[in-house]
């Protein structure tokens, strides 16, 4: 079969001829129908993502397929199955071996594109904005990077959960992405961030997932009592926090890292999942995605992503 991996550690990944894996006790075997592309994929060639596993290893981090085998111990999918699994890493490639208590069965509405689009991005947004932050109907919600991958669904929850939200994105395009989803206000890239959320009556949110200058930015326009997720650091420079100003303000930084909790709290992220699925059945949520490419073809997904020329989600389709 053909699988993107990471052969030695420090080595470019490629695409290359591997043996189709057989699935051991607990596990299950899929054809991958779409594998959702990451900015950790890019921070995993590098070496830098904290869940990175040792090579050799197949990237690509949520996929969604149809069950092909079924290992020993495993009660809960047969054969022929449609499932989604945030897998961590082994989804850019024909089949996939994956442990059976991280499958969520599919919706039949569901496309597989979808599910792959949905996991990370709309579970991090969900559990980042619901169970970390508590937002509350009628706050402000300030998300940067709001056209991108996780950006855009943190627009999108937090509209449906009632608030008031504001969007940062770089360019009128960008822009107009983001109102689709929901957004009150925009705020181009080019604006001063702080000078116009505080315009808007400041943020009592704040979802960033750019990092570096803009965080401090949004970090001065947060109102008292309010809560900062910094989620990612996309512009490159992970922000440091004065702590004297989260005493001055009341203000809380509030760590958020979706993979954390399948080591610790799994039931949380399952239990996300599953509303995330059934919120795609009711129409409440529709995944945006910019790109769907085929395996050959990940090297430009991957491209894509880096230059930031896409927006919401790159979905690959290693099967037909």
């Amino acid at each position: 079969m053909l699988a993107y991996r990471i052969q030695h550690e420090g080595a470019p990944p490629r695409l290359c001829e591997t043996d189709v894996p057989r699935p051991g006790a607990g596990q299950v075997r899929v054809a991958i129908k779409a594998c959702g592309l990451n900015f950790a994929d890019l921070l995993m060639q590098k070496g830098t993502y904290q869940d990175t596993p040792p090579a050799p290893f197949t990237q690509g981090m949520e996929i969604a397929g149809v069950v092909d085998e079924v290992g020993g111990d495993v009660s809960n999918l047969k054969r022929g199955d449609r499932i989604a699994v945030y897998s961590g890493h082994g989804g850019l490639a024909e089949f996939g071996v994956f442990d059976a208590d991280r499958a969520i069965l599919l919706p039949d509405s569901t496309s597989f594109e979808d599910a792959a689009a949905i996991q990370i991005a709309y579970g991090t947004s969900h559990i980042a904005l619901d169970h970390r932050a508590k937002l509350q109907p009628g706050e402000t919600l300030l998300v940067t990077g709001a056209a991108g991958g996780v950006g855009l669904t943190a627009v999108e929850i937090g509209k449906l959960m009632g608030a008031t939200v504001i969007a940062h994105a770089r360019g009128e395009e960008k822009l107009a992405v983001a109102r689709a989803a929901g957004a009150d206000h925009l705020v181009d890239a080019s604006e001063d961030l702080r000078d116009r959320v505080k315009a808007l009556g400041g943020a009592d949110v704040v979802y960033d997932a750019i990092g570096g200058d803009v965080f401090k930015a949004a970090f001065r326009a947060t109102n008292p009592e309010g809560r900062l997720l910094p989620i990612g650091f996309a512009g490159g420079e992970v922000p440091q926090i004065p702590a004297n100003h989260l005493l001055v303000k009341n203000l809380t930084v509030i760590g958020f890292y979706i993979g954390g909790y399948l080591n610790f709290r799994p039931e949380i992220v399952r239990r996300s999942f599953n509303t995330l699925f059934r919120w795609h059945t009711e129409g409440r949520i529709k995944p945006h995605i910019s790109h769907v490419l085929p395996l050959r073809d990940v090297e430009e997904g991957l491209q894509l992503l880096k230059g930031r020329k896409s927006t919401g989600k790159i979905v690959i389709t290693p099967c037909p």
